[in-house]
């Protein structure tokens, strides 16, 4: 799994590689492009403006959203990764933070209407996941939205089926999730959706 130097090393080129997979549509990023688009075009359609994005990077979702009205607070744990966020977005509020080890405390007191993650939450298994997503629930406003775009599948069978097809460039240090087997660990509660963007990608929507 890759640390916050591997992010750091990463930064300057970053959102080139991104580009390059989805473009030739292979794992991990094919249907980026859509799947970013997808997850803007909702947020604003629902007239949301206080965004948590959280595993921020180099802002290239929250970057449109703030210039199109929105107030940004983001979360990353790579101080490059922020630096480039911080150019796009001057105003936004940056926290240096690994989301792995919960929020930061500042956060822990607000309350946002959408709260998105975009493939960032691979790194956390599961049950860490769904922890996660508890304490993300709690900082949620009335009628919020919880927001995850990453690599993920609808089933088993389609996760195997993706594995098989990249092999050797698999990386078997992430856990993608699959929504059939992830779906039931949330309470009745909450309202769960899924849109599969690409063969590799997918979007889980939680409604509180």
């Amino acid at each position: 799994m890759l640390s916050n130097k591997d992010f750091d090393l990463w930064s300057d080129n970053y959102d080139q590689s991104v580009e390059l997979s989805d473009e030739e549509n292979i794992y991990p990023f094919a249907g980026y492009k859509k799947l970013i688009n997808t997850i803007f075009n909702t947020i604003i359609e629902n007239n949301w403006i206080d965004i948590l994005d959280v595993g921020i990077g180099t802002g290239i979702l929250s970057s449109g959203l703030y210039n199109n009205g929105c107030k940004i607070t983001g979360i990353d744990f790579s101080g490059e990764m922020l630096k480039i966020c911080k150019a796009k977005m001057p105003l936004a509020r940056l926290f240096q933070y690994d989301f792995t080890e919960g929020l930061p405390e500042d956060i822990n007191k607000e309350k946002f209407d959408c709260i998105v993650s975009t493939y960032a939450m691979h790194h956390l298994s599961d049950d860490a996941k769904i922890e996660f997503i508890e304490k993300l629930i709690k900082i949620l406003n009335n009628k919020g939205s919880i927001i995850i775009g990453d690599i993920g599948f609808e089933t088993r069978e389609e996760f195997i089926r993706c594995k098989t097809l990249v092999n050797d460039i698999w990386d078997d240090d992430e856990c993608y999730y699959i929504y059939d087997e992830i779906k039931n660990k949330f309470t009745e509660e909450y309202k769960i959706t899924y849109n599969q963007i690409s063969i590799c990608a997918g979007i889980i929507k939680i409604n509180k």
